[in-house]
């Protein structure tokens, strides 16, 4: 005994191609995207009128903490090098360095932070 094939129309086989890639092409578009967190932001910049930064709240002691980290010998002042540490001391050393010894003192650093 032969099965009996089943014949679809022209109409009805473009009915289910049509319909199947509706359903595929509407998942693929309500895929997600994988997780990519926000910009970071950028650092400002420096001022261009070649002056210290501002100081803000509890920058005192910041800028203790600071000298501290960047006296990398201990030594109570800080020379060229050290004074890389902290990029706006380092433009503008030779305004902060007021006796001109070639290091910053700790005396010096405060008065140039006021």
């Amino acid at each position: 005994m032969k099965a009996k094939r089943r014949y679809l129309p022209n109409f009805e086989a473009r009915s289910v191609m049509i319909i199947a890639a509706w359903a595929v092409g509407s998942a693929a578009a309500q895929a997600q995207t994988p997780y990519s967190p926000p910009p970071r932001p950028q650092a400002p910049m420096a001022a261009p009128s070649g002056a210290m930064d501002p100081p803000r709240a509890g920058a005192k002691e910041d800028a203790s903490a600071e000298f501290m980290r960047a006296d990398s010998n201990r030594d109570g002042k800080l020379s060229r090098k050290e004074a890389q540490a902290i990029p706006s001391l380092a433009q503008h050393f030779e305004q902060v360095d007021a006796d001109h010894d070639g290091f910053i003192s700790r005396e010096e650093y405060d008065k140039a932070m006021k």
